[in-house]
């Protein structure tokens, strides 16, 4: 399983709503986070999600073990199974 925790604030809305487009991926809550979770990658766009650089530099707040961050660049964040 690949998860991929954001804090829930109103800057990285964005970042989950556009995460839960794909079929494949469940947004839910832990305490004050969103956890993005599938069970192969997770790609989210960051042009779709209208976050600013600052903002989407900033979102990740961790994955799970089994995870790992194989893009976080000004166009996409992709995280994927180990």
């Amino acid at each position: 399983m690949t998860a991929l925790y954001v804090l829930d604030v109103p800057e990285n809305t964005a970042v989950a709503k556009i995460a839960a487009v794909d079929p494949a991926v469940t947004v839910g809550r832990i305490g004050p986070y969103f956890e993005i979770s599938a069970t192969g990658p997770i790609v989210v766009d960051r042009r779709a999600t209208g976050c600013r650089h600052a903002v989407w530099y900033s979102c990740i707040a961790g994955v799970a073990r089994d995870s790992r961050i194989t893009q976080h660049d000004k166009n996409a964040l992709r995280v994927e199974p180990v």
